[in-house]
């Protein structure tokens, strides 16, 4: 049988309990054997936005991840030390493992803001996709195309693995988490009040690494 592995995009800016309950669930909702984040050096799409040093980035992930069974970190695009766009990383992913069935993952957030990818529509037909749906964001369809659309597999309030794979690819979209976490609030949290307030929706590893190195104030 195929291997699944799913890959998780972002800045992780910090990684927080949500981007690790969205790891779980999707490992056991989609039987997968691998889930795999994928930090971002710089996500293009966000140019005017610098995030903290992929080091300090990697280091959490690596802290909250440890001895996590299945869950690993990737540095493709760490490796490149530019901005890369997801659809000159998603081909040397489906090379890398053309033994397994791809899943890429994205947060609503992404999926509201897909149209400003580069050839984004290639990239939603290239490989299977995971939106993860989050409470607050609603999530529509009219902004993509038909050739998407028909791709869709729509799962919420459904507790049943998907069985399509990536030699028919899908657009799945899954409320399997509903924790409601924003990166965004936690560093302007720090900024605000000058410390973590927010230590229940922060790994305490990672916490204690944002505390030692005085990071987001």
């Amino acid at each position: 049988m195929r291997k699944r592995i799913a890959f998780y995009g972002g800045t992780f800016d910090p990684v927080h309990c949500g981007h690790i309950t969205v790891a779980k669930r999707l490992l056991s909702l989609f039987e997968l054997d691998d889930f795999v984040f994928l930090p971002a050096f710089h996500a293009p799409h966000k140019a005017d936005k610098k995030p903290t040093s992929a080091y300090h980035r990697f280091a959490m992930l690596a802290m909250a991840t440890a001895g996590l069974p299945n869950i690993t970190i990737s540095t493709l695009e760490l490796d490149h030390a530019e901005k890369r766009y997801t659809i000159d990383t998603l081909p040397e992913i489906i090379e890398l493992h053309a033994d397994a069935d791809i899943f890429f993952v994205m947060g609503a957030d992404s999926w509201r803001d897909i149209l400003t990818w580069r050839e984004w529509e290639k990239v939603l037909l290239m490989t299977n996709h995971i939106v993860v749906t989050r409470p607050g964001y609603e999530i529509s369809f009219g902004h993509v195309t038909e050739a998407v659309r028909s791709r869709i597999v729509d799962l919420r309030n459904s507790h049943e693995s998907p069985t399509r794979t990536a030699t028919n690819p899908a657009l799945f979209i899954t409320d399997a988490v509903s924790r409601d976490v924003s990166a965004t609030e936690i560093r302007n949290d720090i900024r605000e009040d000058d410390r973590l307030d927010r230590e229940n929706d922060v790994p305490k590893e990672v916490a204690k690494y944002i505390e030692k190195y005085e990071l987001y104030r």
